[in-house]
């Protein structure tokens, strides 16, 4: 199971929803929350345990730096395989599902927002069988 789980969106009402659905599941403890997506990287490179289990919600499209952006540094600075990122986005762009396959080493799964309860739960079961 998840030790931390990030949401990173730069509107805060997604991040408020997607924390809403992890605190129905009573994980609510484990959920970071970050509208700014290099604060978010930069508590990702300093945490105690690098190599903690951590499921990233993130979105492609935000003003401060891209999602692809933020998965081009996990890729340059060789993030552990135990972050799992799941891109959650408005985007329906077949470029932009293209581009996520590059980093296939963190992304699970491309997410067309709103991001429903029902696909988080049946994601998190069936990554733990």
């Amino acid at each position: 199971m998840y030790k931390e789980i990030y949401l990173v969106d730069d509107e805060d009402l997604v991040n408020t929803v997607n924390a809403i659905h992890f605190r129905r599941m009573g994980m609510e403890d484990r959920v970071k929350s970050f509208t700014n997506p290099e604060l978010a990287l930069d508590d990702l490179r300093f945490r105690e345990n690098p190599n903690t289990k951590t499921l990233i919600l993130l979105d492609i499209n935000m003003p401060e730096m891209s999602g692809f952006e933020f998965l081009e540094f996990m890729m340059l600075e060789d993030f552990p395989e135990t972050n799992e990122v799941l891109l959650v986005t408005s985007s329906e762009s077949d470029a932009d599902k293209e581009e996520a396959k590059k980093y296939q080493k963190y992304v699970k799964e491309f997410i067309t927002k709103p991001l429903q309860i029902a696909h988080l739960e049946d994601y998190l079961q069936s990554s733990f069988k």
